[in-house]
């Protein structure tokens, strides 16, 4: 198996639902099947080019053994001098077959999050799925032209990429590496301009072929070391609790951009933050986190 970085914990459900398993291990059984949506030939960039043409220059990982797609979980920090930084990040998930109940009402966007965000001036990440892009466009145009922010790639369909994973349906692997770059095609054409190359799977589900797929987009697969329980949770209290018992210098906490899915996310942040500032911490990206420097 490829190793992290810096291992941490790697159990969460971006998705909730039917349980599954998490991180790194082998592929677990699962029927696979393709994107929905024409995850074809004719529907699909050609592999790289989306890439190449909307992505900006950030620090990455070298490749793993065998060239697999390297994971980075949270900074290295010295055991003399550990610099208090944490990256907060947030999925903005939509699965690409959720357009009807978005269509009935359903919110899959969190617009007040941002809000709180920018207000707190909070530099942070936003794994963006591709059809979530589809669905808000203004929003991905937005969070993404504005240098507070950054747009990481968390897949088009929001399908696993090892199974099983949290109830989710599964990719198959010859499509991997066209549904991620067709979330990137997707960020070009919202004019996104902020996005890194940079990746998270669904679920955080990952195995040796998905990293071995995923090798030519050049990506760094990145997971996180501090889980923040906002995914369906009901008391912000406790999602704050568990951020900031569990933050340390270095951490990358996931949180989630989706108010059907993650309803008192904004509120829980609206705690986190001052409450981290006080201990002496400096909020960074993602690429402020991998360069070992940020913006307070």
């Amino acid at each position: 198996m490829a190793t992290a970085v810096v291992m941490g914990a790697v159990l969460v459900g971006c998705s909730g639902g039917n349980g599954g398993s998490g991180g790194s291990g082998e592929n677990g059984g699962g029927s696979a099947v393709p994107s929905p949506d024409r995850t074809d030939a004719a529907a699909a960039p050609k592999p790289g080019k989306p890439l190449a043409d909307t992505v900006r220059k950030a620090p990455t990982v070298a490749p793993g053994p065998a060239g697999l797609t390297p994971v980075f979980e949270r900074a290295a920090t010295s055991a003399t001098k550990a610099e208090k930084t944490v990256a907060l990040t947030f999925d903005a998930d939509m699965t690409a077959d959720q357009g009807p109940r978005a269509a009935h009402g359903e919110h899959f966007d969190n617009p007040a999050l941002i809000a709180s965000l920018r207000r707190l001036n909070v530099p942070s990440t936003v794994f963006m799925t591709g059809r979530w892009a589809e669905e808000y466009p203004d929003q991905a145009r937005s969070i993404g032209n504005d240098p507070l922010f950054e747009i990481a790639n968390h897949s088009y369909s929001h399908y696993a990429f090892k199974s099983p994973c949290y109830g989710l349906p599964v990719v198959e692997k010859n499509a991997m590496l066209a549904d991620v770059d067709r979330a990137f095609a997707a960020f070009k054409k919202a004019g996104a301009r902020n996005v890194v190359p940079y990746f998270r799977f669904p679920g955080g589900c990952y195995n040796n072929a998905a990293l071995r797929a995923l090798a030519p987009a050049k990506v760094t697969a990145v997971q996180w070391d501090v889980v923040s329980g906002d995914a369906f949770a009901t008391d912000a209290d406790a999602v704050a609790e568990q951020v900031l018992a569990g933050v340390g210098p270095g951490s990358l906490v996931v949180m989630h951009c989706t108010r059907s899915a993650a309803p008192v996310t904004d509120e829980a942040v609206r705690r986190i933050v001052p409450e981290l500032r006080k201990r002496g911490y400096r909020f960074v990206k993602v690429s402020d986190l991998m360069r070992g420097s940020g913006r307070a």
